[in-house]
């Protein structure tokens, strides 16, 4: 197929001759760090697993600031044939998959709730979660950084950010790990215990909103009831969405990149020992880990016309991937992007919170957690090291180590 341009014909991206990037069953992020690098050098797009992928920083930057591409209705449920049923009408009902004014709408509510001040407000919370959690292990100088930290670490800031008891975190926790599976390659089978917990989750936000309508305070569920825009207000359903929507986004994305991270120093000592022997440095280094380590690659988006990008042309209707993970580490863009270096001056910005009108609502939040994280866990556990295997789940979700066993110095208390 090809799309006639004035003058010349361009090739449908579908036919035309790119490289493959074949990463899907990968359990090593390096291994497909280096076959983006090799297909970029080539091409500026490539055909991966589930559709084109575009691989260079400004394309993908362009690709995701663009109206003419939009996240799929139901966020690329439809590439796994579900395109009806309960939890597709859950899921296009979500913040991440709904577009135009609808969106902007949403956006516009829920602003004063998601800003670095209002994030910022939790930092003392994860200095003190994190300090616990690393308190457990400091002594025996090894743990597992998967199960032992990082998997427990957001939950608490997040029950915290909405008002929730701390002991109800073990089943937050739980519920989101049910929830999560809604973004795998599974759902049809997965369907039923994501639905389950999805309607646990409602009924608790629901009880915590009726409580809070009583007695406003300064959590999330109170801000999202005081949302107003020119008389327009959230509806009960739209507050449930959105609250459920951040304890879902906001805890396995946290809890993935902040082992990555981890995992990423350990193999950079002398990156851990200057972020231990600096902390003023941790902001900086949380832009670096995401853009070097990021534990999601891209983001899917659907041409909603025919686009010429790059010397082919995106026909109408096509899936793509804005692979976020190579232009990130695009040598057009970023100098020696292969090198960590939580100290690089005023680098362009990482595309791994997203672009444009989808730019990730808890962006700030999600710096302040792992600033506050990595700060403390370079200071208490030196000289760490991988003491074990650390396979990877899958990159084409929400990846990150499944388990990171680390040996560490045992340091005084302070």
């Amino acid at each position: 197929m090809t799309i006639e341009i004035v003058g010349h014909r361009r090739p449908s991206v579908l036919d035309a001759d790119l490289p493959v990037v074949a990463y899907e069953n990968l359990d090593d992020p390096d291994i497909a760090h280096r076959m983006l690098k090799q297909a970029r050098a080539q091409s500026p797009i490539a055909l991966g697993p589930h559709g084109p992928e575009i691989l260079t920083y400004e394309l993908v930057r362009t690709v995701l600031r663009d109206d003419r591409f939009a996240v799929p209705e139901g966020l690329g449920l439809g590439a796994q044939g579900i395109t009806s049923g309960p939890v597709w009408d859950r899921v296009v009902k979500l913040i991440l998959s709904v577009d135009g004014a609808e969106h902007l709408r949403l956006r516009k509510l829920v602003a004063k709730a998601f800003t670095p001040r209002a994030a910022g407000r939790l930092g003392p919370i994860c200095v003190d979660v994190i300090t616990d959690l690393v308190d457990q292990y400091a002594d025996a100088g090894h743990c597992d950084m998967v199960t032992d930290i990082a998997r427990r670490y957001p939950i608490p800031i997040i029950c915290a950010l909405l008002g929730a008891p701390h002991e109800d975190w073990q089943q937050f926790s739980d519920w989101t790990d049910d929830i999560f599976k809604v973004f795998s390659w599974n759902v049809i089978e997965d369907a039923p215990v994501i639905l389950q917990a999805w309607n646990l989750l409602d009924a608790y936000i629901d009880e915590l909103a009726a409580r809070r309508r009583e007695t406003l305070t300064d959590d999330l569920i109170s801000e999202l009831i005081r949302a107003e825009v020119d008389g327009d207000r959230l509806t009960r359903d739209e507050l449930l969405m959105l609250a459920g929507g951040l304890l879902i986004a906001g805890t396995d994305t946290t809890r993935n990149q902040l082992a990555a991270a981890v995992q990423t120093l350990s193999q950079h000592p002398d990156q851990w020992a200057l972020l231990a022997e600096h902390p003023e440095l941790a902001r900086n280094a949380v832009e670096e880990l995401m853009r070097h380590s990021p534990i999601i690659f891209g983001a899917m988006r659907i041409a909603l016309e025919d686009v010429e990008l790059a010397d082919v042309t995106i026909p109408a209707g096509t899936f793509i991937i804005t692979n976020t993970a190579a232009a990130n580490r695009d040598p057009a863009v970023y100098d020696d992007p292969e090198r960590l270096d939580i100290t690089r001056e005023e680098p362009p910005a990482m595309l791994t919170f997203g672009g444009g009108v989808h730019y990730c609502l808890g962006a700030h939040l999600a710096r302040i957690e792992l600033a506050e994280a990595l700060s403390v866990i370079t200071r208490r556990m030196p000289n760490t090291h991988c003491i074990g295997a650390a396979p990877w789940k899958p990159m084409t979700g929400i990846s990150g180590p499944t388990t990171l066993p680390i040996e560490f110095d045992v340091t005084a208390r302070s």
